[in-house]
């Protein structure tokens, strides 16, 4: 038997056995990501607000200057 041919299954299953770990890996992540938003939604009494809308942004700049002025 040629060396290539016990070789080559072998790659195979521990690519697949790899390219598994690292997708359960990242779904566990994932999942642990979305669980941490959820309950910080609840502690801050609000919903997930990554950043300010523009609207919000303009009315603190304005304020920020009458208040300088």
């Amino acid at each position: 038997m040629d060396g290539m041919q016990i070789a080559l299954p072998i790659v195979g299953i521990v690519a697949a056995a790899a390219a598994t770990f690292y997708a359960v890996s990242f779904a566990e992540i994932r999942e642990k990501s979305f669980r941490e938003l959820e309950e910080s939604e609840y502690e801050d009494g609000g919903g997930f607000r990554p950043s300010p809308s523009s609207r919000e942004r303009r009315a603190r700049r304005k304020a920020k200057k009458t208040s300088n002025t």
